[in-house]
């Protein structure tokens, strides 16, 4: 699964317009969001505050379109609270968005 950092800055600029500054503060503010989903994540020790999370992440994916991301929100919802291999792949995915 590919995660399209460009597929943000689309949805930001499509929400916004050209205005750079506000792009920047709004794509930081959706990735401290998302990374808070995941640590939140990473904290759950019960089955409701695991789904909360990934309900969270999957809607806040969904509000920018990030489909990819969305998926993975999906798939952490199914998965058991404290999956190690889907919040590594939910670490990467952020990472990558991070680095665009």
């Amino acid at each position: 699964m590919s995660y399209d950092p460009g597929a943000l800055d689309a949805a930001l600029a499509a929400a916004v317009g050209d205005d750079n500054v506000l792009i920047a503060d709004l794509r930081v503010a959706f990735l401290e969001s998302a990374a808070r989903q995941v640590d939140l994540l990473g904290r759950a020790r019960c089955d409701a505050n695991w789904h909360l999370a990934a309900w969270r992440l999957k809607g806040l994916a969904a509000s920018f379109g990030l489909t990819a991301l969305i998926a993975l929100a999906d798939e952490a919802a199914e998965a058991v609270p404290g999956d190690p291999r889907i919040l590594r792949r939910l670490q990467a995915a952020l990472a990558a968005l991070e680095q665009s």
